[in-house]
């Protein structure tokens, strides 16, 4: 079983290892996975494990950090508060402390009992307001599991501990000279640090917007009508098969099918789709699209959280826990960075007091101190997670789900894209277009039993054919026995007779003959380019129906636009080579294969990919599953249950060819993004390092003052942030 746990108080990437090395290490946890981001934790364990326990080792640990369950309702970040009310006690306390320390500024003479009132005014700050920092530093420390708090808390924990040691010496040397106080250094560099966590905890916030919006469309009550009685009840009341009432204005409560009335219904929240869809009886509705005009009564089929929205939602949070591939080197780089830091930070004490002039250990210390203060990125952690979760949400939003950070990164470097044709490149709505029959046998028995067969499959062409003889007044005939041939078609029994309705390779491996009396309407048929379905008993072809399938209003220029951008199409089909040479030659497809069995599909991936092809597969998600799993990238078209196909990581609610396009334009978004915060986050810190440490202080006399310091690293993590959150209007920005 997974549980997942609310964690309060991480900040940062060294925060996020810490826990979950932690929980990792509590006897009956299996694994512990940890979302720094949206502050989660995911514990799989096969045995209940006790709250306590879990605490026990989060405070056994040495970390700062809170733990509870998860309440589905909550979904405010604590974090953002405590921090927010800390950052203003820091700020109180911070203030007159600076002033006091620039007196001279304001043409004041400085006094003893001012320093004391300063050490007295840093309390607050030091040991309350900004507390968590110098723990969090202690227990890297004492574990052996350095962060970027460790820099924080050794740059100003000695700054202000200096500073102490200075005013008590002046009390009993007031002769003394070259010491100087240092409480304004350290309160503001910890007040600046302060501010930046709250920066990173309301960005955090506004990274799940689109989550959040998700969440909000669904409605916590809805109207049912029983025995003709009108009732509003909760949402989790409802159950499969209630009849339900939407009044104009009102949102879809659960996903279902239209029993009365006609309406505008605006499903742009999960389709990205502007213009509100008409819908009458028979029509699908989904749980929190927006019933615009008339009247609507429902009846139930998926709530809670089978409903479309509700997988979405399920389908953003996987992806948001996921990580993407170039998130290792963020790992890495935190892995050596820190011991790095406190070796240059050592290295300048050393030059200082070596080569330094007077006070030397006072210039010593300082300038390492700004060392170590500029060099914490601290926002490190968050340089993936942040744009990953911006990406996947805007995605969401315009009904392009994706499942995994990783393939959101690979969507960038795809190079060649396998289609299907049926559902893919066409409508994958056929229609029967004709039929023939054998001469001498029984039509009405063949067409019951057919209808009968198609009922049973899931297929578009199964279920033309089964439309079809419905609307002819065909009364279908149940098998006795069925099986599915994924590729090909099926085959039932009546009685002891046994049926089959397939495609051509089905009927020409089982070498089934065609008789002349309706070979040359089939003839026909293929040469139009139709997909052609045959019944046949053990011995013969008894009929053939002509299904034909409309190519996707935006294939044409999807293709091209792909194709522009350099990437090979290849189109891969189980039909006829003449529907396949049809649809390939309209839309200006070079490369493609007809009859094609799912291995087949699946082989071909394997040989582009032995090339060194990254390769992406688009397909209905069923006879595809295989190769959608091998794929660099699957992705599944369509809606419904489409949607949950675990073969696909990305997958079109829509089902349009633009849907690829888009997916393709945000991964280049978000990896470009991601790589922008690599930049930021070290930007600053590293064109600091040098100048903190005093290469220019021989030439120019110019030294960095860890407040400046402090600044610097604080505006790193303040881009780094900025940066991410203007994916958020990524799509806006394309159209225009």
């Amino acid at each position: 079983m997974t549980t997942t746990y609310r964690i309060t108080g991480m900040t940062c990437s060294g925060c996020q290892g810490h826990v979950q090395r932690t929980l990792s290490q509590i006897a009956g946890v299996d694994t512990a996975e940890v979302d720094l981001a949206r502050g989660l934790a995911y514990l799989t364990h096969q045995q209940p494990i006790p709250i306590k326990v879990l605490l026990s080792a989060m405070e056994a640990s040495g970390g700062h950090y809170g733990l509870k369950p998860l309440e589905a309702e909550h979904r405010e970040d604590e974090t953002y508060r405590a921090l927010s009310a800390k950052l203003r006690w820091a700020v109180g306390f911070t203030l007159p402390i600076f002033l006091l320390s620039m007196s001279e500024m304001w043409g004041v003479e400085p006094r003893p009992w001012m320093g004391w009132l300063q050490a007295v005014l840093s309390l607050p700050v030091v040991f309350y307001a900004t507390w968590m920092l110098m723990q969090r530093a202690w227990g890297s420390i004492r574990t052996g599991q350095l962060n970027m708090f460790t820099l924080v808390g050794i740059g100003a924990g000695t700054a202000w501990l200096y500073s102490l040691w200075a005013l008590i010496y002046l009390q009993f040397n007031p002769d003394a000279s070259g010491l100087f106080l240092y409480f304004e250094a350290a309160t503001v560099i910890l007040t600046l640090v302060l501010l930046g966590q709250v920066l990173e905890a309301k960005a955090l916030l506004n990274t799940s917007d689109a989550l959040k919006a998700l969440i909000s469309l669904v409605p916590r009550k809805a109207i049912r009508r029983a025995s003709g009685v009108d009732e509003e009840v909760a949402l989790a009341d409802v159950l499969a098969g209630d009849v339900l009432v939407v009044a104009a204005g009102m949102p879809i409560p659960v996903d279902g099918v239209v029993l009365s009335g006609f309406s505008a219904v605006d499903e742009s929240m999960l389709t990205g789709e502007s213009l509100p869809l008409s819908k009458s009886p028979d029509d699908q509705v989904h749980a929190g699209t927006l019933n615009t005009s008339g009247l609507l009564v429902m009846r139930a089929q998926k709530v809670g959280d089978q409903t479309l929205v509700a997988q979405i939602i399920a389908l953003v949070e996987q992806a948001g826990r996921s990580k993407a591939p170039i998130q290792a080197l963020a790992d890495r780089v935190a892995a050596y960075f820190v011991p790095a830091v406190l070796m240059t930070a050592l290295i300048t004490f050393i030059a200082w007091v070596v080569w330094g002039p007077e006070p030397i250990y006072l210039n010593a210390m300082i300038n390492a101190i700004a060392v170590l203060i500029i060099a914490c990125p601290c926002v490190l952690g968050l340089v993936t997670p942040m744009s990953v979760m911006v990406g996947v949400g805007v995605g969401a939003q315009q009904g392009i789900l994706i499942k995994d950070a990783a393939a959101l990164q690979r969507m960038a470097q795809v190079d060649v894209l396998v289609v299907d044709k049926t559902g893919t490149l066409t409508q994958g709505k056929p229609e029967v277009s004709a039929s023939a029959y054998v001469e001498g046998i029984d039509a009405g028995l063949i067409q019951s039993q057919v209808a009968g067969l198609c009922l049973l499959s899931a297929h578009p062409i199964a279920k033309a054919i089964a439309t079809h003889l419905q609307q002819s007044g065909v009364v279908s005939t149940s098998a006795d026995h069925w099986s599915d041939f994924p590729g090909q078609g099926m085959v039932g029994t009546f009685g002891d007779d046994p049926l089959g309705l397939g495609n051509q390779a089905m009927v020409e491996q089982r070498g089934l003959a065609i008789e002349d009396s309706i070979k040359a309407q089939v003839d026909q048929y293929i040469r139009q380019g139709a997909s052609v379905s045959y019944a046949f008993d053990a011995d013969r072809v008894l009929a053939a129906w002509a299904c034909s399938d409309q190519i996707k209003p935006e294939a044409q220029s999807a293709i091209s636009s792909l194709l522009l951008d350099g990437v090979d199409v290849v189109m891969l089909t189980g039909d006829q080579p003449a529907a396949a040479d049809l649809v390939a030659q309209t839309l200006g497809i070079k490369n493609y294969q007809s009859q094609c069995m799912p291995q087949d599909k699946w082989a071909e991936i394997q040989r582009l990919q032995s090339q060194g092809r990254v390769v992406a597969m688009a397909g209905d998600g069923i006879n595809d599953a295989p190769a959608l799993t091998q794929a660099d990238v699957g992705i599944a078209m369509g809606t419904g249950a489409q949607i949950a196909i675990e073969s696909a990581s990305i997958a079109l609610v829509r089902g349009s060819l633009k849907g690829i396009l888009q997916a393709r334009q945000l991964s280049r978004a978000v990896m470009k993004n991601i790589k922008q915060n690599f930049f930021w986050a070290f930007a600053y810190n590293l064109l600091g390092i040098p100048i903190a440490a005093g290469v220019l202080y021989p030439v120019f006399g110019l030294l960095l003052s860890p407040m400046i310091a402090a600044a610097a690293m604080s505006f790193s993590s303040v881009t780094v942030i900025a940066n991410a959150l203007r994916l958020k209007h990524f799509f806006k920005y394309a159209h225009q």
